[in-house]
């Protein structure tokens, strides 16, 4: 602990404790940022929700980078704008991932709206099709599909829409990712040929390399929503694209920022 910086301690700390209290001594359930949809939305979520984690192996990678790359950062800009741009860089994340959010669950809310009026097999299917790609019982839409005029049967497809559509909108968003991206983006435009030597690659790659090959896998993943993928691609790339900004704005004050 002697070599890590003060506010790069304090996180770890803070982040640490957070997890603890609210995982095993009381719900951190309403910290999270979930959608403006959800009856659990509030708006302190956008501060809140970066120090929340879904797990032991969540915390663990987010506090391990924020240990790896994020000490030289503190000794370039000091304590007190290191912490200044973790937490614009989290309440960036956070909010273009709502924006995106926002755009999907509009589709989401729609296609809901247009099944509950027209409650078909094949409107159905579509629509499981379309928001539970490949994760739905095929045997139920069949059934259904063979009892179209059943009454009971379209209440109860009725019904099942309508409860996957709130349990869609009340998934929250968590964790120091969006923060962590910022800081990995501002490691690789400060100090872009440093070698970096990772677990995953069998030889040394420079930090400018790597934060663009994993900026573009965080776009690719976020553009092809593979079934089951619950990370926030979204997030990472509005923390990594706020951190450029902030960046770009800070270049200009050369007396403070190099």
């Amino acid at each position: 602990m002697m070599n890590i910086t003060p506010m790069v301690r304090n996180l770890l700390i803070i982040n640490l404790v957070a997890f603890i209290a609210f995982s095993y001594f009381g719900s951190g359930n309403m910290f999270a940022l979930y959608d403006f949809r959800s009856a659990n939305f509030r708006p302190y979520q956008f501060l809140t929700h970066m120090f929340m984690h879904g797990g032991w192996g969540h915390l663990f990678s987010n506090m391990f980078s924020l240990f790896i790359f994020g000490p030289m950062l503190e000794y370039r800009w000091g304590p007190q704008r290191f912490l200044l741009f973790y937490l614009i860089t989290g309440f960036g994340a956070s909010v273009l991932f709502t924006a995106v959010r926002s755009y999907e669950f509009h589709q989401l809310e729609q296609d809901t709206v247009q099944y509950i009026a027209d409650p078909t097999p094949i409107n159905f299917r579509n629509y499981l099709e379309e928001h539970l790609t490949g994760r739905y019982n095929e045997q139920a839409v069949e059934q259904f599909r063979k009892n179209a005029s059943d009454q009971s049967m379209v209440k109860a497809t009725v019904q099942s829409v309508r409860n996957l559509y709130n349990d869609l909108i009340n998934v929250p968003m968590l964790g120091a990712s969006g923060a962590v991206f910022g800081i990995l983006m501002a490691f690789g435009m400060l100090f872009p040929n440093t070698e970096l030597m990772l677990l995953f690659f069998p030889f040394p790659i420079k930090a400018k390399y790597f934060v663009m090959l994993y900026g573009a896998y965080e776009l690719y993943a976020g553009i092809q929503r593979n079934p089951g993928d619950n990370v926030a691609h979204y997030a990472h790339l509005g923390g990594m694209l706020f951190a450029f900004i902030l960046l770009k704005v800070w270049e200009k004050d050369k007396n403070h920022f190099y």
